[in-house]
């Protein structure tokens, strides 16, 4: 038997010897136990049940195109696992799912996963594959391969684990003061005047605004990065009159090139285009365009991608980009069916968000400077190091919808990505005329205003048709998407949301620097203070905004009240109330429209959350 010791995990490797009664053959195997500095086991292989001759490893030749994996662990029946990333799902404990790890639109696959048991699990393979969390055993598989690799840390608190996990994949930089306010955006500005207008009509109504987002096709062709000049004349000077409203402009970017791109050729000649193993290279069809993807993975694509980007937008000023599609979103998702520089589709297509958001941020780090923050659709375990702020995708504009944001978020945090966002109102749908819409507004924006970043977008129905001078369609815009465009009744609480955002500035930079200092979650499960209270690990309707503030959005249509768990272990005020409740029950707590639960924990988050109390 060997042990290995790594500050508080102890690795033990014991070989195991066999007898083949069928063959008359000796055989031995490794199991590995991995247990806490006090001999705690946390997490073991399975064993090989007898006469089932059960292995924790296996690994399968693909006829000559490489192996797949699989690798089992012991179950145990009072574990709790929460991580792993996004999936469009309510629960929070993981346990008795089943995972794929890969990424789609709105899916985001970060493969560590924490456990109550005093354990944190990275799966260190960007191998398409799945994770199944049964309650008889642990599986992961990897689809292709070259070797097993996983990472274990044990700790005393799960804050202690995400220490751990940060330092070893990556520590996030400290967000920028503009990260700490509210961000406008809706599909799609058209042009230079429009998005110009919003700022100004921001700062005439008194409404503080920290980033206005240029959203997709403000380009001629995708892969040509830049301005199309008929609609944005002189960026240099929508950027220097941003800045003098106090607001940074954020710029789409999509990594897919056309046909049509200026670029097309010089990319597709010099190989850095993601490529096929069958049928031509088309990758995507949208809008009418045929595409295909840049490959971020090849160090000389995202090279020339940081060229173009500082040419085409820097020069004017511009330092923030949205990095969207970034799973990337084929038009369909037959994995094994890309390649990358970094190797088959199979086997690394889940490092490509990494890759594309390291891109923008490589260069600054490599000269000993924080990156930048780059709102980015998808993420991968070391991520955060890049200044990734991943948000969920195109989400829809549903009450469901709303309610698996607040599991996704706290799985992200879990996972080792504290900077996490939503499209305020969901993207997809919603008519600002309709009152049941106006109410989901208004309760994701409470949600929103303790999310780590608050940021409004959508494609807000309907749509208006767009044509250059000369008669060219463009792709429509959306109808308004800004806080006066869903009624009087509801403009003064969205404003309220965005001043209490103001009001919580302090305390959100100092969530915000446990973040950078120390993988602290920004918006975290319960269980992250309160790991020894059981039902801090299945509840995924309410959360912890740093380690203070604890919400309870309200995610279903016409509730005017819900419960709300208050963790054990200390007492909790409400904020619109000031009444005082000790933690190890359930309350039920008043939600008018205009009011969402709140409760903190000490006087000075109580302080900050004063306007609640005024408004209630």
């Amino acid at each position: 038997m060997a042990r290995l010791s790594t500050g508080k995990t102890v690795v033990v490797a014991e070989e195991e010897e066999y007898y083949d009664w069928s063959t008359g053959f000796g055989t031995s195997r490794v199991h590995l136990r991995f247990e806490d500095a006090n001999g705690t086991p946390l997490l073991e292989d399975i064993g090989d049940g007898g006469a089932l001759k059960l292995t924790p490893r296996e690994y399968r030749d693909r006829d000559g195109t490489g192996t797949s994996l699989r690798v089992c662990f012991q179950s145990h029946p009072d574990e709790r696992l929460v991580g792993m990333g996004m999936y469009q799902q309510e629960m929070l404990d993981l346990k008795g799912s089943t995972l794929e790890l890969a990424h789609r639109n709105s899916q985001s696959s970060v493969p560590f996963v924490l456990s109550s048991r005093g354990y944190g699990f990275l799966w260190n393979l960007p191998a398409v594959g799945r994770v199944v969390f049964g309650t008889n055993r642990t599986e992961w598989h990897a689809e292709l391969a070259r070797q097993v690799d996983y990472w274990v840390v044990a700790g005393d608190t799960p804050l202690e684990i995400a220490d751990a996990y940060a330092e070893a994949t990556g520590r996030a930089p400290m967000m920028p003061e503009y990260g700490l306010g509210f961000w406008q955006s809706r599909l799609r500005y058209w042009n230079q005047d429009q998005l110009l207008e919003v700022a100004r009509e921001y700062r005439r109504r008194e409404i503080p605004l920290d980033v206005i987002v240029a959203d997709f096709f403000h380009w001629p062709e995708m892969g040509d990065w830049r301005f199309e000049d008929e609609f944005w004349p002189d960026p240099t000077a929508m950027v220097d009159e941003l800045r003098d409203l106090g607001v940074e402009l954020m710029v789409s970017v999509w990594p897919q090139v056309s046909a049509g791109s200026e670029n097309f050729a010089r990319l597709r000649d010099e190989n850095l285009l993601v490529t096929t193993r069958r049928g031509i290279d088309v990758q995507y069809f949208f809008d009418g365009r045929y595409t295909r993807f840049l490959d971020v993975t090849e160090p000389r694509a995202r090279a020339f991608l940081r060229e173009r980007l500082t040419h085409n937008y820097g020069r004017h000023g511009i330092r923030l980009f949205w990095l969207d599609e970034a799973e990337p979103e084929y038009g369909v998702y037959d994995f094994d069916h890309y390649r990358y520089a970094a190797g088959p589709g199979a086997e690394v297509t889940n490092l490509y968000p990494r890759d594309f958001v390291r891109a923008i941020a490589e260069e600054p780090i490599q000269s000993g400077q924080a990156p930048e923050v780059s709102l980015v659709r998808a993420a991968w375990a070391g991520s955060q190091r890049y200044g990734a702020l991943v948000w969920s995708g195109d989400i829809h504009s549903t009450f469901a919808d709303l309610r698996a944001q607040i599991a996704a978020g706290i799985h992200m945090g879990a996972a080792g990505i504290p900077w996490f966002t939503t499209d305020i109102g969901g993207f997809a749908g919603g008519d600002p005329e309709d009152p049941a819409f106006r109410e989901l507004v208004v309760r994701w924006f409470q949600l929103g205003a303790f999310s780590p970043v608050m940021r409004l977008h959508g494609d807000r129905r309907p749509s208006t048709p767009v044509h250059t001078a000369g008669g060219e369609r463009r792709l429509n815009t959306g109808s308004g998407n800004e806080v006066w465009s869903f009624g009087p009744e509801v403009e003064p609480i969205l404003v309220s949301c965005i001043a209490l955002r103001e009001d919580l500035r302090a305390y959100t930079r100092t969530a915000m620097r446990a973040a950078h200092e120390s993988g602290a979650p920004v918006m975290r499960g319960m269980f992250f203070e309160f790991p020894d209270d059981p039902a801090t690990w299945t509840i995924g309707d309410q959360f912890l905004f740093g380690p203070e503030i604890l919400v309870a959005p309200v995610t279903h249509a016409g509730a005017r009240a819900r419960s709300v768990y208050l963790p054990a272990g200390a007492s909790w005020t409400e904020a619109s109330t000031g009444t005082t409740f000790e933690g190890g029950q359930t309350v039920e707590a008043a939600a008018p429209l205009d009011v969402v639960p709140v409760f903190a924990r000490t006087a000075h988050a109580l302080a900050l959350l004063d306007r609640l109390r005024r408004r209630a």
